[in-house]
């Protein structure tokens, strides 16, 4: 299971480890890849504000940004850098559980990986669609 978990910045336990590994590589194993190195590195907003103005040329903050590595189509790598303090931000404004919305924007990742993009109202729909159908496993395996 080559995913892993990084710190950058910032102090944060990600809990169930192990099991999140294994909810990852399943849904890339549903879409018919497989798992090559996939990074998840947890930061804050100034560190990843830091990298969209440097590669994306965004000036401004952002839950999540998502780089392929892969070489292979299917084969599913790459870094997915998430601000914990926006996705604390994120949850606390939607009234949502924090490790709840950690699971949904690291499989947006994941998804973004996979192909899916959230440009247009119907792709977002469809992504967030995804999204729900992936925590619903992840809530399976996980209870």
């Amino acid at each position: 299971m080559p995913v892993f978990f990084h710190n950058e910045q910032i102090r944060f336990q990600l809990k169930n480890k192990l099991a999140l590994k294994r909810w990852v590589n399943d849904i890339i194993r549903q879409y018919r890849n497989q798992t090559g190195t996939l990074n998840f590195i947890f930061t804050t907003d100034d560190y990843l504000l830091a990298i969209n103005r440097q590669y994306l040329n965004h000036d401004n903050y952002t839950d999540i940004i998502t780089f392929d590595n892969s070489d292979d189509d299917k084969k599913i790598e790459g870094d997915i850098y998430i601000s914990i303090e926006r996705v604390k931000e994120n949850a606390e404004k939607l009234k949502i559980n924090f490790e709840n919305e950690v699971h949904r924007v690291m499989i947006h990742g994941v998804l973004h990986l996979l192909g899916y993009e959230d440009k247009s109202p119907a792709k977002k729909k469809n992504m967030r669609e995804q999204e729900n159908q992936a925590l619903k496993l992840l809530t399976n395996i996980t209870n």
